[in-house]
Order: structure tokens, then C-alpha cells, then sequence
């Protein structure tokens, strides 16, 4: 063997600054793809917004661009570039499952409509605290009470504790911290500071005028929760030494208390989410159209370009070529979810005229080849991308997922399976509520061969309860 040069040519895909930039810009979100485009308007004097001047419009709809026909070339910008749980569930029972024969249900129960609050519940507690006349030593000690509180106004420390993680000079002792928490839990919401759900729902029984209902109740929920929220009737009918109708107007009763009395102080984190595609039926046709509120306007500050022009060799002539690349990848950016959109759109109109049960098993390798790109370029696409829709805003992900076998040698997608269950336990006897075994007969009636197994997981996953915890009384 003996060193020697040889000559070859061959061909390899190199990553190029301005296709890494694009890559990166495609698998962003928009509220990322924000954050980003900040930081280059910081970095590039060139670069600019637009603001009150005509820009380009967006790319346009999809739906004019057949998937079999070639898009027209891109043109080079020039001059102003503008491309642009139920608490029963909680304690051990319901779920928060809801049907409409008197079970729980999340959206017939007031306390879970917690609206943001400007007051919280720290200083409604203090506020009250200072109406009431209390020795100083007893006022400090309700306030440790109140800064030991979570957000659902419940004591989260033991008096112990407490008593141990307070200075030892005080000398505190645990009749003092008795004697304290009492005061707390005359506060209003009624049921502030108890340390569990059965002293909560306890509290607010014992607020309640007087009555055997009332009685029947406090005694249910005092020695016999366990029961109740198994839904156990039975063994509840005969320890409580009650009938029927009795049961029925205590349990009613007691679904009107709020297990979380603190919870509609707290302030909610809400985040909102901007769809970066809109889907409209346009003369009987489902056409998608880029979101302008998503679409960034970009363009390349006019002075500085002149200036530029007549100079060469210019520090900053980088700077407006990186520009330029920034605004062609964003408006590629879009481009590219606007084509995913459609086709996914193209292959979903059943979803769209009928819901979920007619959502129709769909992978991502179908996208890709429909349109001639890589699975990994759809998943970038479809990651925390939204489409907004007359159904409501999905994530582009959502039109994708498993299938199952039917009979005639079809498939059904997971996402209408999980639909049709929705739809037969809500129509279920609630005196007689469907098995999962039941459930997937009831499928195998349609054609659609589910095992019994794979109900439950899509059952749990619904976040519906178990056939016992759905029987009523």
C-alpha cells in the first residue's frame, strides 16, 4: 500500500446558515417565533417592522396551489420587503364525570367557574381579622393561620408543626392555636381553614339552618364519606338508618357545598393562544388562510439599503443580506405550515361538517408524501401549530393518531372511537350505566372491533368513571 490522490465527485446536502435559520424558524411556535424575531431587530439595525406602510399580503390560501402543481418561483425581495375533577371525584368517587341524569357534573357546579379575583384570599382574611377585636397575641396568631393557607383555603400544616416552626420565645401552645384556628374558620368563605374536605364540607353543614336533611347530611359526611363517594347506597341507606328519598335530598345537599372555598381568590394564569391558521367554507369548500394577527411584517430599513447601495465592502452589507434571509425563512415559514394545513384539512372536511366521529385515521407520512416533504419537516409543522376552526382551535397534532380495524376491512380513528364513547355513556341509563365490555359490543354492532381493555384506557382517558362511580341512586 502506497499513499496516492485521487479525484471524486459526489454530491451531500450541506446546512447552510440560511437553512439551519430555516429549520430553526419552522419548528418554533408563535409565541417563540416572537421572541425570536425581538432578539434579531435588537441585533440588526436593518431590519425593521412595518408598521402604517403597505406590506405584501401573506401567502396566499393553499387551495390554489394543488398538491400535483409546481409553485411559482420566489422572487428575490427588493426595496420594502414585507413577507409577510368533580370533589367527590377528588376525596375517592365521581371523577368529575358529568351526565345529565343528577350525577356530579363539572359544569352544573358553581365553585368550578373560578373567575380571576383582584383580592386575594389572604387579604379577604386579613380585612376581615381586622374587623373583629381580638388581643394582639391572638390577632398574630390568626395571621400565621392565614399565611399557612393554600390557595383552595385549606391548613396544609398540622397545629403541630406550626406551633414548632414559630419562636420559641412566644411560647406558644396548641389550645392558643386551637383557640385561633376557630376564629379562622368563621371566616368568610365559609370552610376556610379546615385541613381536609370532610372538616370543610363539615363547616359549611354546620353554617346551615337546622333540619333533618341537614342532620342527615352532617352525619353522612362525618362518619360515612367513604361510602358516599364510592357510591356504595346500599351499605350508606342502612349505617345513616335512612331511606331513599332521604339519601337523595342529603346528597343533594351536600353536592351544593364548595369543597374548595378558597379557590375563587385565586388568580388564574391564563394563557391564550394566537392560531397561526384560520379555516373558513368558502362557496361549499374548506380553505385555510394564514392568520395576519400569527403573520410577523418584516422589511428591510429603505435608508440604510440606499446607503448601502452606493457603498461597497460596507461592515453592515452582512447585516442586510442576513435580513433579506430572515424575511424570505419567515415567509417561507408560513408558506410551508399553510400547504400542511390544507392538506390536513383537505383529508379532515368530515371532522369539520360532522365533529370527532367522523375524524378519520391519519399519519404523518400520508402529509409528507401527499406533499413531497420529509416526516420530520410535517412533525416540525404540526408541533405547537394551531388551526382555528368553526369545531374550536386544535393543534395541528390533533388530526393525527392511531386507527383501529373494522369489520368490512376499514379503520376508525382513535380520536371517533373516543367520540362514540363519549356519546354512549352520556346517553346511558343512569340507573343501569354501561360496562366497558358492554361499550365494545355495543361497538362491535357498528363494525368497529374494540377489546375491552383499550375502552377502559380511552374511557379513563375521557376522564369518565368507572361503571360503579356512574350509578346513581
Amino acid at each position: 500500500m502506497k499513499p496516492s490522490l485521487q479525484l471524486k465527485l459526489s454530491q451531500h446536502l450541506a446546512l447552510t446558515p440560511q437553512l439551519q435559520q430555516s429549520i430553526k424558524l419552522l419548528q418554533l411556535s408563535t409565541l417563540e417565533l416572537e421572541q425570536e424575531l425581538e432578539k434579531y431587530l435588537l441585533e440588526n439595525p436593518l431590519l425593521e417592522r412595518e408598521d402604517d406602510v403597505y406590506a405584501p399580503p401573506p401567502p396566499e390560501p393553499a387551495a390554489a396551489v394543488g398538491e400535483g402543481e409546481k409553485k411559482p418561483e420566489e422572487a428575490e425581495p427588493a426595496g420594502s420587503i414585507g413577507e409577510e375533577d368533580s370533589w367527590l371525584g377528588e376525596a375517592g368517587g365521581d371523577g368529575g364525570y358529568a351526565n345529565s341524569s343528577g350525577s356530579f357534573d363539572d359544569d352544573d357546579n358553581d365553585f368550578q367557574d373560578i373567575q380571576a379575583a383582584t383580592t386575594s384570599l389572604r387579604e379577604h382574611l386579613l380585612w376581615q381579622l381586622g374587623l373583629i377585636g381580638l388581643p394582639a397575641r391572638d390577632r398574630t396568631l390568626v395571621q400565621c393561620l392565614i399565611d399557612a393557607l393554600d390557595d383552595d383555603g385549606y391548613l396544609t400544616l398540622s397545629l403541630e408543626e406550626l406551633a414548632e416552626s414559630l419562636p420559641p420565645e412566644l411560647e406558644i401552645d396548641g389550645d392558643e392555636l386551637h383557640i385561633a384556628l376557630r376564629h379562622l374558620q368563621n371566616f368568610d368563605p365559609t370552610g376556610v381553614g379546615a385541613r381536609n374536605a370532610q372538616e370543610c364540607l363539615v363547616l359549611q353543614l354546620e353554617a346551615l339552618p337546622e333540619d333533618d336533611t341537614r342532620t342527615l347530611a352532617l352525619r353522612i359526611v362525618r362518619e360515612h364519606i367513604d361510602l358516599l363517594a364510592g357510591r356504595d347506597f346500599t351499605r350508606l341507606k342502612k349505617f345513616a338508618e335512612c331511606d331513599d328519598d332521604q339519601l337523595r335530598q342529603a346528597q343533594l345537599l351536600i353536592r351544593t357545598l364548595n369543597p374548595r372555598p378558597g379557590a375563587r381568590y385565586a388568580v388564574l394564569d391564563t394563557r391564550y393562544i394566537t392560531p397561526d391558521v384560520v379555516v373558513r367554507k368558502l362557496r361549499g369548500q374548506w380553505a385555510v388562510n394564514i392568520n395576519s394577527d400569527a403573520y410577523p411584517r418584516l422589511r428591510v430599513n429603505s435608508l440604510y439599503a440606499r446607503i448601502l447601495s452606493r457603498q461597497r465592502g460596507s461592515n453592515l452589507s452582512g447585516q442586510l443580506q442576513e435580513a433579506r434571509w430572515l424575511i424570505k425563512n419567515v415567509h417561507q415559514r408560513f408558506e410551508t405550515i399553510l400547504r400542511v394545513a390544507q392538506a390536513i384539512v383537505d383529508r379532515q372536511r368530515q371532522f369539520l361538517e360532522h365533529g370527532e366521529v367522523a375524524m378519520r385515521p391519519m399519519v404523518l407520512r400520508e402529509i409528507a408524501d401527499a406533499l413531497g416533504m420529509h416526516e420530520s419537516t410535517v412533525s416540525r409543522v404540526t408541533t405547537q401549530k394551531y388551526m382555528a376552526t368553526p369545531r374550536g382551535i386544535f393543534e395541528l397534532k390533533y388530526f393525527f393518531g392511531s386507527h383501529v380495524s373494522t369489520e368490512v376491512g376499514g379503520a376508525c380513528s382513535a380520536t371517533a372511537i373516543r367520540a362514540l364513547i363519549k356519546q354512549l355513556v352520556g346517553a346511558e341509563d343512569a340507573n343501569k350505566p354501561l360496562s366497558d365490555s358492554q361499550i365494545a359490543e355495543l361497538l362491535g354492532q357498528q363494525g368497529i372491533v374494540v377489546a375491552r381493555r383499550t375502552i377502559a384506557k380511552y374511557r379513563e382517558g375521557l376522564g369518565i368513571p368507572t361503571v360503579k362511580l356512574r350509578k346513581t341512586l
